[in-house]
């Protein structure tokens, strides 16, 4: 047998000239949401890592002081002013809405629940996510892309330990602290309009704020106040450790974490509040 005999015959030689058809790569194959599907699963990821670290030492106690006094000052103020003509709104529509059934000895106990167990988490949230939470997510952005935190985890440092726990926690301390103050002020902005305003009776409104209103209501608004500054501690972080390159993707970065952290306590808001009306019954039922 010779060599030409021996050969394996190959492939068909491809078709040359100007009627073959150009070969081209095949592009990746993309799954739609499955970007998003990512970022919430990093979320989850990043939420779980900082309950862990919190009770791991060395805690930052210094960095977390600092944050905390900070995220403090520049939330008490604009949560005081919002709480008050948010408190006003709620007596004056809950107060006009009773009125027309002749009922308006139950406005204080409408308006006193509705500020206590919505309006003042949802304030206090709001506010840490709009100025504290942006200023986490901008520091934490520009470390990122002048390759602070790189520098750390070379050096053998947690970036999460060391900066995104203080943080976080600060937030969240901040948010149930300023949720006492906004309930306060809120219900005393009520109490305010509903006497000076709707000529209501002060005995009238305080007596059935006290027949209606329960211990449980407060519990609730101080576990949403927590969970809020904890969720909105946590997003602002997630943005600033993965921003996209450049000053301009730390600028989005910090507004995607505010809206983000808006939408996400709105829902956490709904969830809660059905939680807490299947189980606690109303008062007297």
């Amino acid at each position: 047998m010779t060599a030409e005999q021996r050969a394996v015959p190959g492939p068909p030689p491809a078709p040359s000239g100007p009627s073959a058809p150009a070969l081209e790569p095949l592009a990746p194959l993309t799954v739609p949401g499955l970007g998003a599907l990512r970022q919430i699963g990093q979320f989850f990821a990043l939420a779980i890592t900082v309950l862990r670290m919190t009770f791991k030492r060395p805690f930052q106690f210094r960095e977390f002081v600092e944050q905390f006094w900070f995220i403090a000052s520049v939330t008490i103020l604009p949560t005081a002013l919002i709480s008050i003509p948010f408190g006003a709104v709620i007596a004056l529509q809950v107060g006009s809405l009773l009125q027309q059934f002749s009922a308006q000895s139950f406005t204080g106990a409408g308006s006193v629940v509705a500020v206590v167990q919505q309006a003042s988490p949802l304030i206090v949230s709001l506010t840490i996510a709009g100025a504290g939470g942006s200023a986490i997510c901008a520091d934490l952005g520009a470390r990122k892309i002048r390759e602070e935190l790189d520098a750390m985890q070379v050096m053998g440092v947690s970036p999460i330990q060391r900066l995104v726990v203080p943080r976080v926690l600060a937030a969240t301390c901040v948010a149930v602290l300023l949720n006492g103050l906004t309930s306060v002020v809120g219900v005393l902005g009520g109490y305010f309009l509903n006497v000076y305003v709707q000529h209501g009776t002060p005995g009238a409104y305080l007596s059935s704020f006290a027949a209606l209103a329960q211990l449980p209501d407060l519990y609730i608004s101080e576990i949403k106040a927590l969970i809020f500054g904890f969720l909105a501690g946590v997003i602002a972080a997630h943005r600033g450790l993965n921003p996209r390159p450049g000053p301009k993707g730390v600028g989005d970065a910090v507004n995607e974490s505010v809206v983000i952290a808006f939408l996400m306590l709105f829902i956490v808001n709904v969830v809660l509040t059905a939680i807490y009306l299947q189980v606690v019954p109303a008062k007297g039922a």
